[in-house]
């Protein structure tokens, strides 16, 4: 994995980026997931979105990682 991305002149951190898409692809995972009702399966909501989120991000930094 890079250490920078080159955007419009300026070096973003690769992390950033990668924060970034995660917040995407975590966003359409957490509207399927609440327009299903997965709320009530869980003892609390926004620690299991957090912790969505965080499976998302260092799961996808681990794969980018890999060579």
């Amino acid at each position: 994995m890079r250490g920078d991305f080159d955007l419009l002149g300026a070096f973003v951190p690769m992390l950033a980026v990668w924060f970034a898409l995660s917040l995407a692809v975590f966003g359409l995972f957490d509207a399927l997931l609440t327009s299903r009702g997965f709320e009530r399966f869980v003892w609390h909501p926004p620690l299991a979105r957090f912790a969505l989120f965080l499976c998302l991000f260092c799961g996808g930094a681990l794969l980018l990682s890999v060579r």
